[in-house]
């Protein structure tokens, strides 16, 4: 029987630092299925409780509850940060990484490296240094290397930033398609028009807070508070 690490439950979690609040008090359930677009002017938390969710950030109070035990869940859980990190080995070697940590036998990863290779357009790069590609190139072979183990859930702070357009379009195309497959997807952005192709649903935060939460549709053609209708519009948010 396969485990489920969804849904996955915030319990009045705050986080505190150097005497000031980042996050909080959050109370939050992510069911099974969406593509939650998280919203929110710089500062509002969105990168914190991405961290928090992915237990990158230590919890001033409160917790984080998934639906399985703890070992379980970090294995069905990925995270893409908004400046890629690469291992300092090949395209290959990065790609490889995560099913070699999973002790997946060679046969598969070589397959599976050569079939995510082409999905990103890195097929020609596989033996070049990982550092030297362009930063559309590195992002997208971040994604590729979170998605190439099939994560339950994907964390994303904000991968499209300071992309061009086409990259910022072939990473979309990656994510719907992984959305599609059954990958539960939770990311921040600056970005209205990606939030609106892209969202089922949104985490609107403001001041460390969840201010909204909704169906995209609903946040987008009726927002509830004069917070979210300011930024919707551009206003800048204090």
């Amino acid at each position: 029987m396969v485990t489920s690490v969804l849904p996955v439950q915030m319990r009045n979690v705050c986080i505190r630092k150097r005497g000031k609040t980042l996050l909080g008090p959050v109370n939050l359930t992510l069911g099974p299925t969406g593509f939650t677009i998280v919203l929110g002017p710089n500062g509002a938390g969105k990168t914190t409780l991405l961290k928090a969710l992915h237990g990158l950030e230590r919890l001033s109070e409160g917790m984080v509850e998934w639906s399985a035990p703890g070992d379980v869940s970090r294995t069905k859980q990925a995270y893409v940060f908004q400046h890629p990190v690469m291992l300092r080995r090949s395209v290959r070697a990065n790609l490889a990484y995560p099913l070699e940590t999973l002790r997946v036998p060679k046969g598969e990863v070589d397959a599976a490296v050569t079939s995510w290779a082409g999905r990103i357009g890195l097929t020609d790069a596989l033996d070049r240094p990982a550092a030297g590609l362009s930063g559309g190139e590195k992002q997208k072979l971040a994604l590729a290397r979170a998605l190439i183990r099939t994560p339950e859930v994907l964390f994303l702070d904000e991968p499209c930033s300071n992309l061009d357009g086409r990259s910022v379009k072939e990473i979309e195309a990656l994510l719907l398609a992984a959305h599609r497959a059954g990958t539960r997807l939770v990311m921040a952005t600056h970005d209205l028009g990606q939030a609106r192709r892209l969202a089922t649903d949104i985490l609107f935060l403001f001041k460390g807070s969840i201010h909204e939460a909704a169906p995209a549709p609903v946040v987008f053609d009726a927002p509830q508070t004069s917070e979210l209708k300011s930024f919707l519009n551009g206003d800048i948010l204090e």
